[in-house]
């Protein structure tokens, strides 16, 4: 009996390394560095405040990665391909141009992320953004998809550089935990600014697409899906208990001392110095790995769905000659992106915020046909969405969208004072 139970976890911890890396990578990923700058400005200007959030955003993460990652090994296709074939070509070249669009910006954050971890080192962005854009090339398009998601799961181990600076910094642990579950809304144009980027960051657009290609292409089934599911699950958590000790960090470091509006990820950084060199160093160490690993996925993401939306060959085991579209757009992004942050004056700050609180307003867009593709039966048959789970999806969507509207009336009432 007793020697049946350890083959069956044996078994199962198995199926769950074979199964190991879409949905892990698309969750860690998620810190990218538009995201710690995104969670040090508000635990700089926030404090301990906007710790609740991390709840219902975890939750409403695991909602969406689950529901892709069960349409990936259910359809066996991609979420722009279903798009495409139930919704047509039109809805789906809308979609495309909006995710190349938020992407764009996303991965020029990516590239400021490195330009401002090198130059905390004297580093020149000159420097270190070419080199950095032909590293990530270069991983890509000479590897393949085994060899490329080895290197992703070792650079999400490195993000737990975070978890030990929040943890040398000696934040107020028992505010962080009251914070954490005491709902703070506030009607202030800051505040909510600040949330919907938190949730922008932390639910991008481009995670959608990306998680169902890579289940796709990894060719995981409905067999392997039970442990498929507890990885998407551990790695949203994972996340934001990363996201929780950014927050936590910047609170204890620099709101500690007075509220600031820190100017990026660097500042943060620099931020922790005074309570010692090793908090310093990680957090660095961190933004840099979180830039260059996200700097390899966000193309890499835009490129699986619009060539899919569109119908051109996809994947990282097919050669320039068989997918030429997907490798082309992957190389103009990446290209353009560093080309960008590498211009005089040009505004990153403001670029990288907008893009996470773009990524949260574009998020319903998203999900509403995800949710209406789930519950079609002649396409998932058994595997549709129980009822409950739709029925906090579409309030999750209410909620987004009605803070949403707030915001965009109160961004019109300022500028009409202003």
């Amino acid at each position: 009996m007793m020697r049946n139970a350890i083959g069956r976890f044996r078994y199962q911890i198995l199926i769950f390394l074979a199964v190991l890396g879409p949905g892990f990578i698309t969750a860690m990923v998620d810190n990218d560095s538009g995201g710690i700058y995104v969670y040090s400005a508000a635990g700089a200007r926030w404090g301990y405040l906007t710790l609740w959030t991390l709840i219902p955003i975890t939750l409403l993460l695991i909602f969406t990665q689950e529901m892709c990652s069960r349409m990936g090994a259910v359809t066996g296709k991609g979420l722009s391909d279903l798009v495409r074939e139930e919704f047509g070509l039109r809805l789906t070249f809308i979609l495309m141009t909006l995710l190349v669009l938020t992407n764009f910006t996303n991965v020029v954050a990516e590239f400021a992320g490195v330009a401002s971890s090198l130059e905390l080192f004297h580093i020149s962005k000159y420097v270190s953004v070419p080199l950095s854009a032909v590293a990530v090339w270069l991983l890509v398009v000479k590897g393949n998809y085994r060899s490329v998601e080895k290197i992703f799961l070792f650079a999400c181990v490195l993000y737990g550089s975070y978890i030990i600076s929040g943890i040398l910094v000696k934040p107020d642990w028992k505010e962080a935990a009251i914070d954490s579950f005491k709902p703070v809304l506030m009607l202030n144009h800051d505040y909510i600014y600040m949330l919907i980027a938190m949730l922008g960051t932390t639910i991008a657009p481009w995670m959608q697409f990306y998680l169902q290609s890579a289940i796709v292409e990894k060719g995981i089934t409905v067999k392997e899906y039970v442990a498929s599911r507890v990885e998407v699950v551990v790695g949203c958590v994972m996340t934001d208990v990363i996201a929780f000790f950014i927050i936590v960090a910047c609170a204890g470091a620099i709101y500690s001392t007075g509220p600031k509006d820190i100017q990026d990820a660097g500042q943060a950084a620099l931020g922790l110095k005074p309570f010692g060199q090793y908090a310093f160093l990680l957090f660095s160490a961190g933004l840099f790995n979180a830039s260059i690993f996200s700097a390899s996925i966000l193309p890499l993401s835009t490129a699986y769905s619009v060539c899919e939306g569109l119908g051109f060959e996809t994947g990282l085991d097919k050669g320039w000659r068989e997918a030429p579209m997907f490798y082309l757009l992957y190389t103009v992004l990446i290209a353009a992106g560093a080309g960008v942050v590498l211009l005089p004056h040009f505004p990153l700050i403001k670029t990288i915020l907008f893009s996470q609180v773009l990524n949260g307003v574009l998020l319903p867009f998203v999900l509403i046909p995800m949710i209406l593709l789930i519950n079609r039966k002649d396409l998932m048959g058994e595997w549709v969405n129980p009822r409950w789970f739709n029925l906090v999806a579409w309030i999750a969507i209410a909620f987004i969208i009605g803070i949403s509207l707030v915001l965009g009336v109160d961004t019109i009432n300022d500028l009409r004072h202003g």
